[in-house]
């Protein structure tokens, strides 16, 4: 944490934290129509559930992230830090927690995807050590995902 930055508290996600989540990825713009939140985390908590994490300074959770790894590749999803509680070294803190976690279980390498033009975000991977792979991005919905 950043000197005069209070305690980040790191845990991962219980049933109780959704609405508080939910409510953090749809303050930092992280949520989309086509993707319902709910759907989302009731499927990550199928999933490597230990690899969703929250932070909290004192009662308020300010921090999310979910991480997954295929026996190949890590991935990361939802890093959201609340727009106030930015610059104070809190999402630094949950990748760097979610790195250590994917290293322990032989993880070589994690990708992760920004939307174009999200500079900032960019930047920010950058400062931590993450690079611009040479890849193109193609996706595939299997299931429609209409919000409840």
């Amino acid at each position: 944490m950043h000197d005069n930055a209070p305690a980040l508290s790191i845990r991962p996600f219980v049933e109780s934290d959704e609405g508080a989540v939910i409510a953090l990825w749809q303050l930092c713009e992280l949520t989309r129509p086509w993707n319902d939140p709910r759907r989302d985390v009731a499927r990550k908590l199928g999933v490597q559930r230990e690899w969703f994490l929250v932070g909290h300074v004192g009662d308020e959770l300010v921090a999310s992230v979910m991480a997954g790894y295929d026996g190949h590749r890590g991935s990361l999803n939802y890093l959201a830090v609340a727009p106030a509680m930015r610059g104070r070294g809190y999402g630094t803190a949950l990748i760097r927690r979610i790195e250590a976690l994917l290293t322990e279980a032989g993880c070589p390498k994690i990708n992760l995807l920004v939307r174009r033009g999200n500079a900032g975000v960019v930047a920010f991977y950058q400062r931590i050590g993450y690079g611009l792979d040479d890849t193109v991005q193609l996706g595939r919905r299997l299931i429609p995902d209409t919000p409840t």
